[in-house]
């Protein structure tokens, strides 16, 4: 009869460091990669921010409502179609103060979805109201965040604790909108 020889002891201990050793060099590295998805995926957004504002504000120009302030939103002083719906515009870019303010409920995906594309699915969109806190930007600005994240709409630096796209309405008719991304909390 032939004798069947298994793993010595000394043999499994050695095989479990090593997977141990492995699992603590390689898990922080898997584990950070959900973090920095969520970042790149908020550039991203700011990316189609920028691009759907400069079609906005080249629609603008052909118009010739570039340089008019978003004083009224039920005027069409300031007013372009992009895709067959109406957007308002501060200084040739779409206006954030006035998205809420031309449809009485919040924020929604269809507003912002006309100019960058998003699904209101994965963001959950927040507009301005007053000063900057927590759960508001403010007013003159959206917020956009990926769905179920830790926003804090008043911390605006990139390493903040918070995830979020904050989109800033033109200062004037020489100064663009301002797209900011938070990464630090995602």
């Amino acid at each position: 009869m032939q004798q069947q020889r298994g793993f010595t002891l000394i043999e499994l201990i050695i095989v479990i460091v090593i997977l141990g050793v492995l699992a603590v060099t390689a898990a922080p590295k898997f584990i950070d990669i959900q973090s920095d998805a969520r970042a790149a995926t908020l550039n991203g957004v700011r990316a189609a921010l920028q691009g759907g504002g400069q079609l906005v504000y080249a629609r603008s120009a052909l118009a010739g409502v570039q340089g008019n302030a978003a004083t009224d939103p039920a005027t069409t002083a300031n007013q372009v179609t992009v895709s067959g719906v109406t957007i308002a515009t501060d200084f040739g870019y779409p206006s954030a103060a006035t998205f809420t303010a031309v449809r009485s409920a919040p924020l929604v995906a269809t507003d912002v979805a006309t100019f960058a594309e998003l699904e209101a699915t994965d963001w959950t969109f927040t507009a301005g109201a007053g000063t900057a806190v927590t759960a508001s930007p403010a007013l003159g600005s959206f917020g956009i965040s990926p769905v179920n994240s830790t926003v804090d709409f008043s911390v605006t630096a990139v390493t903040g604790a918070s995830c979020h796209v904050l989109y800033t309405d033109a200062a004037d008719a020489n100064t663009p909108a301002v797209v900011t991304v938070v990464t630090g909390g995602c």
